[in-house]
């Protein structure tokens, strides 16, 4: 599967987009304007190892929500990531069986080193 999870209105997002030069065969999936479904998210947390790597503890709702302060478990961080887009980490690059999650220089070097070494 060559798929990318991100948010159209995140300037992050768009940036990394134009930087991996993706081929024409990604599909893409604004996570705003075509939610997650629950077959999706299982599919990301088995490829990442757990629902915690897909989750953004920089998301606005986290501190407002006062999720810091709780004691959250894999199906916390499901049913929130499911519940509002803002908790996925973004964006989420799979390429074939690998997994790409966030947003730093680290990650986006590495899914640009296994998209374009074909």
């Amino acid at each position: 599967m060559k798929k990318i999870y991100y948010l159209k209105t995140c300037s992050t997002c768009v940036r990394i987009i134009k930087e991996l030069d993706l081929p024409s065969d990604f599909i893409f999936q604004d996570i705003k304007t075509e939610p997650i479904t629950v077959a999706q998210l299982d599919e990301m947390g088995t490829l990442a190892g757990s629902f915690e790597a897909l989750f953004s503890k920089r998301a606005q709702l986290y501190k407002e929500m006062g999720l810091k302060d709780q004691n959250l478990t894999e199906k916390d961080f499901k049913h929130y990531i499911l519940e509002h887009y803002t908790f996925l980490s973004r964006p989420v690059i799979i390429y074939n069986d690998a997994i790409f999650i966030g947003n730093s220089k680290k990650v986006v070097e590495a899914a640009k080193q296994a998209i374009h070494s074909n």
